[in-house]
């Protein structure tokens, strides 16, 4: 529990001995986020999940959250699974968490992993006001479908997949308005020169949830980074190449 008294879910897989990865999932969802993807690190990695506030199996009051709190959330389940610094591999809101853990509590970070996000503020590129209607329409299925056709390519849909990607549904809507307000007022643009961990950013050439270009951005600010953009990929591009992007991820955090 911690002083706040929220109870954070908190999973781990791998051996125990191997370095640590934190995983964290995006805006809206539970560490479910990372099922099958996490396979490809469990051999050599020793992967840290929890449940953000407010999704899966953690308990908290819904009230204002925002990256800084989740950030120190994830600092504090280091601290708690014994891990004094851990490799992080973050995708979407969550490299916007990650963002503000690296810069905040820099010793808790060896290598970073920033993949489809922004770093917010007045230079972040977000989404146009076409992709805010597809994804506040009323009808449920139309909604998901919207957000399938972000995350995904049509050779994707067509292949008859599940997807782990589009929110846990066990979430109160309260919660989900909080979670879109962390996301919304994320600024880490003057923290990000701070960041000492390598980092390598990753992103999808025709993302519409979080634009290409927000790549360069945080390559700019990063005093140590490379980008890699994969062509064609959308928000989900991570999961729909999940082997390549996966292979990557795992030469550049085993140096």
């Amino acid at each position: 529990m911690l002083p706040d008294g929220a109870r954070l879910a908190v999973q781990e897989s791998g051996p125990g001995d191997g370095p640590a990865l934190l995983l964290l999932p995006g805006q809206a969802n539970s560490h479910d986020w990372w099922t099958g993807l996490r396979d490809g690190f469990a051999d050599r990695f020793r992967t840290i999940t929890f449940d953000y506030r407010g999704t899966g199996a953690t308990r908290a009051v819904e009230e204002p959250w925002s990256t800084d709190l989740f950030a120190d959330d994830a600092r504090r389940v280091l601290a708690a699974c014994g891990v004094p610094r851990a490799h992080v591999y973050a995708t979407s809101m969550g490299g916007r968490v990650a963002q503000v853990l690296a810069a905040d509590h820099p010793a808790y970070v060896d290598r970073l992993v920033l993949a489809c996000t922004s770093p917010g503020g007045a230079v972040g590129l977000e989404r146009s006001q076409d992709v805010r209607r597809a994804l506040g329409q009323r009808d449920r299925a139309a909604r998901t479908r919207a957000l399938l056709d972000l995350m995904y390519t049509p050779d994707w849909s067509g292949r008859g997949l599940r997807s782990h990607l589009l929110g846990d549904p066990t979430m109160t809507g309260r919660a989900q308005e909080l979670h879109l307000r962390v996301s919304a007022r994320h600024d880490a643009v003057d923290r990000l020169p701070s960041v000492a961990a390598p980092t390598l950013v990753l992103h999808g050439s025709d993302d519409l949830m979080s634009p290409v270009g927000n790549a360069a951005l945080l390559a700019e600010r990063l005093p140590d980074a490379e980008v890699e953009i994969t062509d064609g990929g959308r928000h989900g591009f991570f999961d729909e190449h999940r082997e390549p992007v996966g292979a990557r991820v795992r030469s550049f955090l085993l140096g």
